[in-house]
């Protein structure tokens, strides 16, 4: 049986964290995917609309959820709105980067 490969996508976004002067969150999910990377278990790559996560266990992906939460609740958000995509492949086992690797292929590049 081959091992499976569950990647996520998730975007945190806290509201009624800052003044009315900014709309920056850079700092708030700076830490958030700082503590993400810390969970064992995890590959992680960040993206200009969220980050992606690779594990092989379910449980790391639900924890990698909640942490950025915890930090991004700590940081003094109001409410915290997110995405989430899970795609758990139970056919065989790849990595973000071969996926990427397989379209940049057939486009030719």
């Amino acid at each position: 049986m081959t091992e499976n490969t569950i990647h996520a996508e998730i975007s945190v976004i806290p509201i009624g964290i800052r003044s009315e002067t900014t709309t920056s969150m850079s700092k708030e999910i700076a830490a958030a995917f700082d503590a993400i990377q810390k969970i064992k278990g995890l590959k992680t790559m960040l993206t200009p609309m969220g980050t992606q996560i690779e594990s092989n266990n379910f449980a790391n992906i639900l924890q990698a959820i909640e942490v950025a939460h915890q930090v991004v609740r700590t940081a003094g958000a109001k409410r915290i709105m997110s995405t989430i995509r899970i795609d758990e492949r139970l056919d065989k086992s790849i990595s973000l980067e071969e996926k990427v690797e397989s379209v940049m292929e057939k486009i030719g590049k």
